[in-house]
């Protein structure tokens, strides 16, 4: 399982060839692809016109869907920031945080385009795909 984050779905609506988007299209074609509440509404958001945003939805309601903050997700996000914050990092996006902390606690691989993640991956053990 794959969770994709805004910052992929937003390469391959826009036609962007990069190498996560070829992850993506390949990913596409058999594994089971994360859709996260959090990555729905961001990625949603940013269409400018309702008929993309319904033609991305009917593109994604292929995808497994995941409502992915709950208290203990909240909680355990403000620690790893606290964390982070600690060794000098700052994530710019709490979202991000919120998504990251997700995938660790559920041991899924993230496929993303945002720098922000780097420090999850390095020192929290974030799966990168």
């Amino acid at each position: 399982m794959i969770l994709v984050d805004t910052s992929v779905w937003i390469d391959y609506f826009n036609g962007k060839t990069n190498p996560q988007t070829i992850s993506l299209e390949k990913y596409l074609d058999g594994d089971i692809i994360i859709v996260g509440d959090l990555i729905l509404a961001e990625l949603l958001q940013g269409f400018s016109t309702d008929d993309d945003a319904s033609a991305a939805l009917k593109e994604l309601s292929k995808c497994v869907f995941y409502d992915m903050v709950g208290k203990e997700i909240a909680v355990e996000s403000a620690r790893k920031y606290r964390y982070l914050r600690k060794k000098g990092i700052t994530v710019r996006k709490t979202i991000d945080m919120l998504i990251g902390t997700f995938c660790i606690y559920h041991h899924i691989r993230l496929l993303h385009n945002d720098r922000d993640f780097d420090p999850l991956e390095k020192y929290l053990g974030l799966i990168v795909a």
